[in-house]
């Protein structure tokens, strides 16, 4: 089982600048993961989602994200396997309480709404860059954002190899923000 974490960003003008930065909801907002193992999906999420989103649409040059989210809020509804994900041979949350991410750039995507996103994943001091869509629409005040994409556990050595345990998961994130 494994990994999540979060990003957001806005689309309205002047929201979301750096004189205005957003800050993810995390009691309204869903970081989830699903694996497969022994050919089942099982899922788990995190919270503890905090950080500082900076969004300017009539230039995306100027967007800045740094989120993260608190490994030991891991949750499978197993007690057993979450003390398991926590330990050393996955999240190790001891030596790293927090995922991260920080982004490198956001791009326009096809349809209005829809964006790209580069950036770095930092989990157990392990940093990769991932690139993913996500979409955003104003709710309540604020915006929420959604998207999914897939990563390999063992990027960021999270277990070891397993004939049980597929090596990619999904995360999938609601995350809603507001000023």
């Amino acid at each position: 089982m494994i990994l999540s974490f979060l990003i957001v960003l806005p689309v309205a003008p002047g929201i979301a600048s750096a004189e205005n930065p957003l800050k993810p909801i995390d009691t309204r907002s869903k970081v989830k993961f699903t694996i497969k193992n022994f050919g089942i999906s099982v899922g788990g999420s995190f919270k503890g989602l905090a950080g500082i989103i900076q969004f300017d649409p009539g230039d995306l040059n100027k967007s800045q994200f740094d989120v993260s989210v608190d490994a030991s809020t891991l949750n499978t509804g197993i007690g057993a396997r979450d003390s398991h994900l926590k330990g050393k041979d996955y999240f190790d949350i001891n030596n790293h309480p927090r995922i991260r991410f920080r982004s490198a750039s956001v791009h326009q995507g096809k349809k209005n709404g829809s964006y790209l996103i580069k950036g770095n994943l930092t989990i157990k001091s392990i940093t990769k860059e991932i690139i993913f869509p996500f979409d955003v629409i104003a709710q309540e005040g604020g915006y929420l954002f959604t998207g999914t994409f897939t990563l390999d556990r063992n990027d960021f050595d999270l277990g070891g190899r397993s004939i049980s345990l597929s090596d990619i998961l999904t995360v999938s994130l609601q995350v809603l923000t507001k000023e």
